[in-house]
């Protein structure tokens, strides 16, 4: 099968390490009813509370917090504005991937169950409306993207061409799920592995991540998005979407939705380097709050 399709134009290639020079941190989410919030990541997703206060909460693994909810919003997220498309939760495994698929099937959750060839994926919306995805990495698999009159394509390493986003075989996920134990939480090693936010300029948000160091995945702002990876295998871990949401603010103060997200990078000279590209910084004690050009705000720190 052939497809009349060119590839994707990437740096990727020449800069590939193998070693990631940034990986994140917490994600900051604003949240209407926090007890909620708590029982979705907690009892759906797996992640067990850290510390929580009246009016916020730390959930992640034993060791690290990934995901900090704060009951600051007055209404549920809203589409169409600039901010988070989603965040993604990365299992280790796919061991701890196949888990959190059987808890959410058993629990009748809604889920959107995805093959990315890179990945695959189960999408879905918390009691706020924001998307949150489940992510099991397999880089292993994709050959390249190519983009064809008819969209997208995945090249897999076989190369057979595949649908960029096709129905995930349920069935052969679960059959690496070694017992019924649907209880245990995520383990050590789960992380946030990537963010995927609406922007209001497509230019502007590539520019302004290329400029923090990360580098092209994909570069296609004649649809709209943007792709950036860190340096490893699996280059998607900044997207920026302006499809629906060009020229869009940020949603109203008060609405549920990202309050910001964490890089941390590797060394403190490429945050000192990453720092000498925006206009301003707050310095805080934990790292420096920044903010893309669509107002989407960002903790870096090293």
């Amino acid at each position: 099968m052939t497809t009349n399709s060119t590839a994707i134009p990437s740096d990727k290639a020449q800069k590939l390490t193998g070693q990631e020079f940034a990986t994140f941190g917490a994600v900051h989410l604003d949240v209407t009813n926090l007890q909620r919030s708590v029982e979705f990541w907690r009892s759906y997703i797996g992640l067990q509370v850290r510390s929580a206060t009246a009016d916020s909460a730390e959930l992640g693994t034993a060791s690290t917090t990934l995901v900090v909810l704060h009951a600051t919003a007055k209404t549920p997220f809203k589409n169409g504005y600039s901010g988070i498309y989603h965040l993604a939760i990365h299992p280790s495994n796919e061991v701890e991937f196949a888990r959190v698929l059987a808890r959410l099937i058993t629990k009748r959750y809604p889920i959107s169950p995805t093959d990315h060839t890179m990945s695959k994926a189960l999408y879905m919306e918390d009691p706020d409306g924001i998307t949150v995805e489940v992510t099991l990495e397999t880089p292993e698999r994709m050959a390249r993207l190519e983009f064809g009159p008819r969209g997208p394509v995945a090249i897999d390493t076989d190369g057979t061409v595949r649908a960029a986003s096709a129905a995930l075989d349920v069935e052969a996920v679960l059959k690496a799920l070694p017992d019924h134990d649907l209880t245990q939480p995520l383990a050590d090693g789960t992380k946030v592995g990537h963010v995927h936010l609406y922007v209001s300029d497509v230019e502007a948000a590539h520019r302004f991540y290329k400029g923090l160091g990360f580098l092209d995945n994909m570069y296609l702002p004649q649809y709209g998005m943007a792709d950036l990876g860190a340096g490893g295998a699996f280059g998607h871990r900044i997207a920026v979407n302006a499809g629906q949401t060009r020229g869009r603010p940020q949603a109203p103060i008060g609405t549920a939705g990202l309050r910001y997200y964490t890089i941390r990078f590797d060394t403190q000279e490429r945050l000192k380097a990453a720092l000498q590209t925006v206009p301003s910084a707050q310095e805080q004690a934990d790292g420096f709050l920044i903010a893309d050009p669509a107002g989407n705000k960002v903790l870096l720190t090293a």
